[in-house]
């Protein structure tokens, strides 16, 4: 198949997971993460459609942005380090990996330098692994709490990466996890806090993560195939 192919039955499957949760189909969006992935490819997904490109380096989004320009949104997904804010506000529509309190005052001061509010989404780790980024899930909402006071950050929901396993169900309990959280944040009314997106969601559970809520799904191999190894 090609890659408008590839790009097509993602398309579908997404559609048929929203409508089997009551939800339509517009309110679920696709990335494509593009992490090592050629530019003539990315341009080939951004003419099929796709209309958020997710990276995970600063460095390697910012000469593929300066490459391919801004036809499609580009996020930030990968773990940020603090030293990196001041190129990440001036790059990315969204950063989805805030994860402590440290970075999010950092883009807060990068933003107000350049007259920036910044979208951003909190990173939670909600399977509490110690190889995953993103703050545990007790802390969150006291970390939504305090970012909420930064004028120049705007968090517009939040983002998980469940463990990986062979069967995607056993993923279902992590999402259902990160949508309640959504909750209990949005009932706080928070200044500068919208509850609109959860980044939830790869090849390999998708479908699961849009039945529990997902808003945007990050799809890297289902539609670009295998990574080389780096």
């Amino acid at each position: 198949m090609t890659l408008t192919d590839n790009i097509q039955q993602i398309r579908n499957r997404m559609a048929a997971a929203a409508l089997r949760s009551g939800r339509s189909p517009g309110d679920v969006r696709l990335m494509a993460v593009t992490k090592t992935v050629d530019d003539d490819r990315i341009g080939e997904a951004i003419r099929a459609g796709v209309e958020i490109i997710g990276e995970n380096y600063v460095q390697e989004a910012k000469r593929k942005i300066e490459t391919l320009g801004r036809r499609c949104q580009w996020h930030l997904i990968g773990h940020l380090q603090t030293n990196k804010a001041k190129y990440a506000v001036q790059l990315f529509d969204m950063i989805h990996s805030v994860d402590r309190l440290e970075l999010a005052r950092e883009l807060d001061r990068r933003a107000r330098a350049i007259g920036r509010v910044v979208e951003i989404l909190i990173e939670v780790n909600v399977s509490g692994e110690g190889t995953k980024s993103g703050v545990p899930l007790a802390e969150a909402l006291p970390l939504v709490r305090a970012v909420a006071g930064f004028p120049n950050l705007a968090v517009r929901g939040l983002m998980t990466m469940p463990p990986w396993f062979d069967d995607s169900e056993e993923a279902r309990p992590y999402f259902r996890a990160l949508r309640e959280l959504k909750a209990a944040v949005a009932s706080e009314a928070l200044d500068r806090v919208e509850m609109r997106e959860l980044s939830m969601g790869m090849t390999g559970d998708f479908t699961v993560a849009i039945e529990e809520g997902a808003t945007i799904v990050r799809i890297g191999r289902g539609i670009f195939g295998e990574r080389p190894a780096r």
